[in-house]
């Protein structure tokens, strides 16, 4: 199933007492270039250079130790003396992030923190750069700052060099320079000393920064505010959760790598998906099936910047592979090449290694990715409020995928949940190729190509024969999750979100029952029930909940649907955002974060369940 085989990692993490330092509370801000993930007091403890899929600056939240203890790394921490308490949340719209440290005697810092971005000389500015912008609010807070990268994938930190206004990182590749009119030997020797006025940091490439930096950071903020709330306005929300669905939104797109239009499943790696396990994959690449749905729920809001810029990443890819094989994910530069490796200098999250770099998933073959190519594109032929709608040439080439997934319909894969050891002929696969050969059908009828559309039609129908001989297991009275098996998995509710069955037919009913039956575990959903390569699965997948909620509306039970969905918010962390899977019972985030999976799943049930806007006028 795949060339190669990554290097044996223990069959379980070991585990920990007292339990190192971890959690996913964390606030993401960034620009379409960089991120980096906030904790609630202020800290950056995760985020990589030069981009996403690079090795982290900010490795904190890999390395179990406590960002309070002596010897924590890889974090930039500004500290207040004598800490009490601190505050966060976002300004209103934006990636722009405000933090307010409180001490004992109630003197209080303010802490904004974001990456410039806005529009000037006729192009997006997005440098690879953070700016914190530090001033006091009452009393006479005592700080000192705590700038500690780390290089390698380890603990050890960069050389460093200063002036009489800046710090030099020397990172492989990206050296970096904080420039900043706080007392450099104060940063350098992190040395206690009195807040008594604003202070402005901008990390950014090694190059003289000009100007004055405490007006310039300023204006930065203003710029980059302005840019945020601006694209935000011009989000379609539905009436109810609409300040959920913004920030869902937000988080979305920067997930994204606007140089490219690659869409990242997530911005970390090796958050375990349960506790002491080795389910530790790295997220921070473009897989073409979560950049689908990603684009599918913003498309619902209204964001066509994000779905523009994806499918000319799409086109690179597939006049890089000339009608052949699809990866079902590539780099963020369209790398083909994620060879999966460990990171022994890091202990993992909470402990929990191994620390993965790569994925070895983009060896497999999982055929649905022919699918979700053409879904994804197939909306640039209808849509005339495009910058570059679709044309004929875009059509062929589009076909040269369509022949692909009708050769790959009914030949074993991996299947989206990528199975690392066996293979089978997956329902989800085979309905995607289906959905390939009926969407170019409905194309080339745009473009006013009856004979192509004759032919795809032919072809749908070919597939759709399979699926409904093959996949229909009728002994257990439902469909199951591949080809002459008896297997159920969630995937099996997108039979209606594609169209193959309408929501009050006998068979979709049928296998809903099974699925819920099955799968569900009180307010969450599994993706599947049977033990896979790492064992039984241990907590719930949080796009199949929403994958549960919207069948649940779908099949006349809305009232349960929605009670389902407001228990699914009480789970977001106080960013308003979730990682890929949760506790049963406690709801508590695990695996990657932010998950574009489950945030695209609470932006479709949100759009699907809202009352109307005519409601409220």
């Amino acid at each position: 199933m795949t060339s190669s085989t990554p290097a044996a990692a223990p069959e379980r993490a070991p585990e920990s007492s007292p339990q190192p330092w971890g959690n996913l509370d964390l606030a993401p801000i960034g620009n379409c270039a960089v991120t980096a993930l906030v904790d609630r007091e202020g800290r950056f403890v995760w985020g990589c250079l030069p981009r996403v899929d690079g090795e982290p600056f900010f490795s904190a939240l890999l390395g179990g130790t406590d960002p309070d203890s002596p010897d924590a790394f890889g974090l930039w921490a500004i500290d207040i003396e004598n800490f009490a308490v601190a505050e966060q949340s976002y300004r209103r719209n934006t990636a722009i992030l405000r933090t307010v440290l409180t001490d004992t005697s109630g003197a209080q810092v303010e802490i904004t923190d974001f990456a410039p971005r806005y529009h000037r000389h006729g192009r997006t500015y997005r440098p690879t750069a953070f700016c914190r912008i530090i001033r006091p609010l009452s009393g006479a807070p005592r700080i000192r700052v705590r700038l500690r990268p780390t290089v390698n994938w380890t603990k050890q930190a960069p050389q460093r060099t200063s002036g009489s206004n800046h710090i030099r990182y020397l990172v492989d590749g990206q050296p970096m320079r904080l420039t900043t009119d706080a007392p450099v030997g104060h940063v350098h020797d992190e040395r206690w000393f009195r807040l008594e006025k604003s202070l402005a940091f901008f990390l950014g490439p090694d190059e003289p920064f000009t100007g004055d930096i405490q007006a310039q950071a300023r204006s930065m903020h203003d710029e980059t505010l302005a840019e945020w709330q601006d694209w935000a306005r011009g989000l379609a929300t539905p009436v109810e959760w609409q300040s959920v669905v913004i920030r869902a939104a937000i988080a979305l797109r920067l997930c994204t790598h606007e140089e490219t239009g690659a869409i990242v499943a997530a911005l970390t790696t090796s958050i375990p998906e349960a506790p002491n396990t080795v389910r530790t994959w790295d997220y921070r690449y473009c897989w073409l099936r979560d950049a689908y749905y990603t684009v599918q729920a913003l498309n619902r809001l209204g964001a066509l910047d994000v779905l523009e810029n994806y499918l000319g990443y799409l086109r690179n890819i597939v006049d890089a592979t000339g009608g052949g094989h699809v990866q079902p994910l590539y780099g963020v530069g369209l790398e083909a090449s994620l060879p999966e490796r460990f990171a022994p200098g890091l202990p993992g999250y909470r402990g929990m290694g191994p620390v993965r770099i790569g994925n070895q998933a983009a060896e497999h073959l999982q055929h649905d990715v022919y699918g979700q190519i053409v879904l994804s594109n197939v909306q640039a032929f209808y849509d005339d409020r495009l910058l570059r709608p679709a044309d004929i040439a875009d059509f062929h080439a589009l076909e040269k995928v369509g022949d692909r997934a009708f050769a790959m319909r009914n030949q074993p894969d991996a299947g989206l949940w990528e199975f690392r050891t066996r293979a089978s002929v997956h329902t989800y696969s085979v309905l995607m190729c289906w959905a390939a050969c009926d969407r170019l059908c409905y194309a080339a009828q745009r473009l006013g190509l009856p004979d192509s559309a004759d032919h795809w039609r032919a072809r749908a129908a070919v597939i759709r024969e399979e699926i409904e001989t093959r996949a229909w297991n009728a002994d257990l009275g439902h469909y199951a999750a591949s080809l002459g098996g008896s297997d159920i998995d969630a995937s099996l509710l997108q039979m209606v979100e594609l169209r193959f069955l309408a929501p009050d037919d006998p068979r979709f009913l049928a296998t809903f029952a099974a699925v819920e039956r099955t799968l569900r575990r009180g307010n969450a959903m599994l993706r599947y029930g049977e033990p896979d390569d790492f064992g039984a699965p241990e907590t719930a997948f949080n796009f199949c909940t929403f994958w549960l909620i919207e069948a649940l509306h779908l099949v006349g039970r809305s009232d349960e649907a929605r009670a389902l969905f407001e228990t699914a918010l009480t789970r977001l962390t106080h960013s308003g955002l979730l990682s890929e899977d949760s506790d049963f019972e406690t709801g508590a985030p695990w695996g990657n974060f932010p998950q574009t999976y489950s945030l695209t799943g609470l932006i479709n049930c949100a759009v699907l369940l809202s009352k109307p806007w005519s409601a409220v006028r």
